[in-house]
């Protein structure tokens, strides 16, 4: 059942529901067809997630700064990694590297997830709780970390997603899926592809897909 827009507000710019909604129309003309998927990217409020100077370029899909060197991802990239994570089954348990200013975190939120998110630098995991509580989704579990290591404690998931490149897949995140669990992220460093990787009975299966630009995953954490 294709999402519909039942708000009887009036245009508020930047706030308005119209304003997501038409965000939403690009993302289903680029393809995005899982309707779990588009109506959580209109019930968050990107708007909430970026400075306020930049706030009328919200729904924008463009990549946009977020401060120390890291950006928040085009809705187009949000939508696809999070469509590519939960094709064909229920939403489950899942790790989220690279918090940044948590506007990932919400959209996994919002389709019922249960998120683990690591974020290396300090002052960024801070801004992404401020703007997750502005959005009244609090329900994550934040942890100031490395994300090459995973979070071992609460695995398994069953998916994993990345908000960062890595230059090869972290050998611990793939011991940390679940048979059957799946791991979505951007690989490389000039060049990058998002891949798909499964983890199944038979062992680890990787699919290389569209061409993406994200920050590097870098090791430590600040």
């Amino acid at each position: 059942m294709a999402l519909q827009l039942t708000s009887s507000r009036q245009d508020y710019g930047m706030l308005s529901d119209r304003t997501r909604m038409r965000m939403v129309d690009r993302l289903r003309q680029a393809g995005i067809r899982d309707e779990r998927v588009l109506a959580a990217m209109y019930e968050v409020q990107r708007h909430l997630f970026v400075d306020q100077a930049l706030a009328t370029r919200a729904y924008d899909d463009v990549a946009l700064p977020i401060g120390m060197g890291q950006t928040i991802s085009q809705p187009l990239t949000v939508a696809r990694m999070t469509e590519l994570l939960f094709a064909d089954r229920p939403i489950g348990k899942v790790l989220e590297i690279g918090t940044g200013c948590g506007y990932q975190t919400a959209v996994l939120l919002k389709m019922g997830a249960t998120v683990y998110s690591i974020e290396r630098i300090g002052a960024l995991l801070d801004k992404a709780r401020k703007n997750l509580r502005a959005a009244k989704l609090v329900h994550a579990r934040l942890v100031h970390g490395d994300g090459h290591f995973g979070l071992p404690e609460a695995a398994p998931f069953d998916g994993i997603i990345m908000t960062a490149a890595a230059k090869a897949v972290p050998e611990a995140l793939l011991g940390q899926l679940a048979e059957g669990g799946r791991l979505i992220m951007p690989l490389g460093d000039t060049e990058q592809h998002l891949w798909h990787i499964e983890k199944g009975r038979q062992g680890v299966q990787k699919t290389k897909l569209d061409a993406v630009k994200f920050v590097p995953l870098l090791p430590g954490r600040d």
